[in-house]
């Protein structure tokens, strides 16, 4: 039946988290005026929260950006796409020419579709010339992918959200899926009140905890000695499957080795977590029949992020709890298409399916098919860009879909970096905190103005349909990265973003089978054979490494990067708010603004009182590289010791307060353990956060 109140109504996929909803779009006169959960989405089944239902306002809000942008003097004029795009291509070539193409650095977006980020890995690669092109998951899931394929073969979960349903105990580890993936967090709910044995770990008391069957705090930073200690209890108990071992593992014995050294009981002395929780959490993992484990930024975002999701692993492989329903290991992934991004090769050491760029066959058949020489060294992560721009070494780069001067850490190195190069070309929806330093400023499109694909947290990839058009002069993503592309001398030979998926599937074995026809309204789980057939469930039979075997690893718990003393006594642990998504740039626009117009600072009341920090009353928050005003907000919720605010608003700039610290293996930032000393303020606040170095 048509409702003559829409003149129109497109069934897409939602632009926020990774839970990958599918939504009803109704629009009038090119413009959203409502969203309806589909009753037929795979992963929302007739659901969705506040943020894919309510928040679209954005995308027609004033603050849009319509047209390009020039720098000049210390503001931006106006220019045409011809003028703009000229620009890019002149002083890109020309760094390029005088520089070498590794002057240049790409970041990709994981807002953006598996085809637009597949265009900018093309970009960088075959136009410029190097293969310094990375995304957002190399501050937040990069630990997970990077030890999923060392334990197991591939880099995504290995189930799907149904999994949830068909448990009988779940152990949600450093996530927060009822804020930071609502519809996946309410899937857990329901499946708790119908009898799931919930075991929630983090420093703070999550909403899930209240649905739960236990509930374990550890200090931040101790999750590898707590997970030794549940793989101890599970080994000494006898609740390990060992014909499974047997047959389908190797490097048991090293791993049980190491966690043979943690007994509950110096678990305790380690992380905080009462003995007796250790072996109550080992005993209800280990003894059921079905369980999956879903962990999420509290897990990666560490110093040693990477074992500790090894760790996760090895009690998966132990209890042979991977490769069936109901046992299914879930990385929480933060943003819509941030599995996507990675899929489709915009990282620096790796093509489509994480294929190392310095395997010759697999370089050769993207030079066969881009009809260019393609370098085989990996490029530089994020990290080593901001580094290399300070030093003088990367002149010139292309952000596309990215705030990094608002979310990645330690933000005054980010701002000398992005201030120390010679050209910064960003593409974006809104004016953002890096877009202040750029050169000229792209106008691109939202999730509800583009065609194309996304890639949710259960590998399930999904189509993206246009509702309405961009606004004024702004364009697509993809039609831009073409653009550019083409100005700089290589024609991708694209006319649609279907075209793109075609070349993705023909270049890459784990997508052979996907087509826009097949993916129809249910979407595909990679990988996907080419007859059309996904994978719902990965290593039923075997593990995609070779041999066959799945990799238990031994890895001693190791300290975090920060710690606590005399003049930094709290730790503070960031993370996010419901009403919010990420940098806020679309949220914060929205009516979800009235909901949580400003973000404060949770501190326990046994610390707010020996503080003599009153509730609302702001609060300096100082770490050893820089301090933000916040108010406080006083509740039980955080554990002594502890302090927790989220990332979401520019005023409070949090990530001001993050140092270097970062993982071993991957880089990723070490946001979950930052050292800070709270004091409360006079009654006239700053008007702006402190950018200096402290």
């Amino acid at each position: 039946m048509i409702d003559s109140r829409f003149d129109t109504t497109v069934t897409t996929t939602c632009g926020y988290c990774g839970v990958g909803c599918r939504l009803e779009a109704r629009v009038r006169d090119d413009a959203v005026v409502s969203i309806a959960p589909a009753l037929d989405g795979p992963a929302n089944e007739g659901h969705t929260c506040l943020k894919g239902r309510f928040a679209h306002r954005f995308s027609r809000h004033r603050e849009r950006l319509t047209t390009p942008l020039i720098r000049e003097g210390h503001g931006f004029r106006r220019a045409s796409w011809e003028e703009a795009v000229a620009l890019v291509a002149e002083r890109l070539g020309a760094i390029r020419a005088a520089d070498g193409p590794d002057a240049i650095a790409g970041l990709a977006s994981s807002r953006a579709t598996n085809e637009d980020c597949y265009a900018m890995q093309r970009l960088m690669r075959a136009a410029i010339g190097t293969n310094n092109i990375d995304n957002c998951s190399r501050v937040c899931h990069s630990p997970t992918s990077f030890s999923l394929r060392k334990a197991f073969g591939l880099s995504g979960a290995t189930g799907s959200f149904a999994d949830i349903d068909r448990a009988d105990a779940l152990i949600v580890l450093g996530a927060n899926p009822t804020e930071a993936h609502p519809v996946a967090g309410a899937r857990i709910k329901q499946a708790a009140l119908r009898g799931l044995r919930l075991v929630t770990i983090d420093p703070r008391r999550i909403e899930l905890a209240d649905y739960g069957v236990l509930h374990l705090s550890p200090r931040p930073g101790t999750n590898a000695a707590v997970l030794h200690g549940i793989a101890h209890v599970l080994v000494r108990d006898g609740l390990i499957d060992e014909a499974f071992l047997a047959e389908r593992t190797e490097g048991f014995g090293e791993a049980a080795a190491v966690s043979a050294g943690y007994t509950p009981e110096a678990v305790e002395e380690i992380s905080g977590v009462p003995a007796a929780d250790v072996e109550a959490a080992a005993r209800i993992y280990g003894e059921a029949r079905e369980a999956s484990i879903a962990w999420g930024l509290g897990v990666t975002e560490h110093r040693h992020g990477s074992d500790v999701v090894r760790l996760i692993c090895n009690i998966a492989l132990m209890t042979g709890k991977v490769g069936r329903p109901g046992s299914a290991l879930l990385p929480m992934r933060g943003q819509n298409n941030v599995q996507g991004s990675s899929d489709m090769g915009a990282l620096p050491d790796t093509f489509t399916a994480y294929r190392s760029v310095g395997d010759e066959a697999v370089a050769r058949s993207f030079e066969a098919a881009w009809g260019v020489e393609l370098p085989r060294e990996r490029g530089m992560k994020i990290p080593e860009m901001f580094d290399a721009a300070v030093e003088g070494r990367l002149k010139a780069m292309y952000i596309f879909g990215e705030d990094v001067a608002q979310t990645d850490p330690n933000t005054a190195h980010v701002v000398a970096a992005l201030e120390s190069l010679d050209f910064l070309v960003c593409q974006d929806i809104f004016e953002t905190e890096t877009t202040k330093y750029a050169d000229v400023i792209l106008p691109a499109s939202s999730f509800l103005e583009k065609s194309g694909t996304f890639t949710n947290a259960e590998r399930r990839i999904q189509l993206v349909a246009p509702a309405i058009t961009p606004p004024g002069e702004a364009r697509t993503d993809f039609d831009i990265l073409l653009t550019v592309s083409r100005a700089l001398g290589h024609d991708m030979g694209f006319e649609t973003p279907e075209d793109a998926m075609r070349e993705i599937a023909a270049l890459t074995p784990d997508f052979a089978g996907v087509t826009y026809e097949r993916l129809g309204r249910a979407g595909l789980q990679w990988p996907v054979a080419p007859d059309g057939t996904d994978a719902k469930i990965l290593y039923e039979r075997e593990f995609s490494l070779p041999g066959g075997r799945g990799r238990l690893a031994a890895l001693p718990y190791k300290e975090p990067g920060d710690a606590a003393d005399a003049d930094f006594p709290l730790i503070l642990v960031t993370g996010r708010r419901l009403q919010h998504y990420n940098a806020g740039t679309m949220t914060r626009r929205t009516a979800n603004l009235d909901l949580f117009a400003e973000d404060f600072l949770e501190i326990h009341p046994e610390d707010a009182e020996r503080l003599w920090i009153g509730d609302g009353e702001l609060v300096s928050v100082r770490s050893r590289v820089g301090r933000i005003e916040i108010p406080a907000k006083v509740t039980d919720r955080i554990e002594p010791g502890h302090v927790f605010t989220a990332f979401h608003f520019p005023e409070v700039r949090t990530n001001l307060l993050v140092g270097a610290s970062a993982d071993v293996h991957t880089s990723c930032p070490e946001y979950k353990v930052v050292a800070v000393d709270v004091r409360p303020m006079p009654e006239v606040p700053a008007e702006r956060p402190v950018l200096a170095q402290v």
